[in-house]
């Protein structure tokens, strides 16, 4: 089956992709307003993109008749914290997913704790296992009102529990518990994993 998306419309342009590029990591993005007021709302459109320098880039939609209160933040102070969603915060983030006003503080709603940050004016979500702080690079408008932010990320947080070589940097990543975003309303656990070593040209070629 072939489906041409230059001649769908919007709403099964997105359906198709929801559905087909899974599992997708969550960015449960904070972020703070020019006049002060904190947000907090989940993309799934998200990923990392390298690592000198660290950089993420975050693929953000438009709101109704205008920029979601995310992008309009980042685009007028070039900062925000992307906190990873674990299994227990699950409830929490899918409630600041909620259409409320810019003036709503979507973390108070949500009854989470914002942390303050090390580098960056936007607070981190206390609950969320790891946090990492970003400062945009630059963005790139890609229709109306829809936005890619790609960032470099500053300062990571990784709850202690789950360090379990601080010199080393190795981090218990099962233990996270983390969720990704399949599509429709579903998600998935990332509890079951299976391992595949990378191949050698050399080991290839000698088999």
């Amino acid at each position: 089956m072939l489906f041409d998306l230059e001649a769908l419309a919007k709403r099964d342009r997105y359906k198709i992709l929801a559905a087909c590029i899974v599992p997708r990591p969550i960015a449960w993005i904070t972020t703070v307003s020019e006049n002060g007021t904190v947000n907090a709302a989940p993309f799934s459109f998200f990923n990392v993109m390298g690592d000198d320098p660290p950089t993420v880039a975050i693929g953000i939609m438009p709101g109704a008749g205008r920029l979601k209160d995310t992008a309009a933040n980042i685009l007028s102070t070039g900062e925000f914290v992307i906190n990873l969603v674990a299994e227990a915060n699950a409830e929490a983030m899918n409630l600041t997913c909620i259409d409320a006003p810019p003036e709503i503080d979507e973390l108070a709603l949500a009854g989470l704790t914002a942390e303050p940050s090390h580098a960056v004016a936007p607070p981190r979500i206390l609950e969320s296992p790891v946090s990492l702080e970003c400062r945009m690079l630059t963005s790139l408008v890609t229709g109306p009102r829809q936005t890619i932010v790609i960032g470099r990320v500053v300062c990571v947080h990784v709850e202690d529990r789950f360090v379990q070589d601080e010199k080393r940097c190795h981090i218990d990543t099962a233990a996270l518990h983390l969720i990704a975003r399949m599509h429709g309303s579903g998600y998935l656990r990332s509890t079951d994993m299976f391992q595949l070593e990378r191949p050698t040209w050399a080991e290839w070629k000698g088999r």
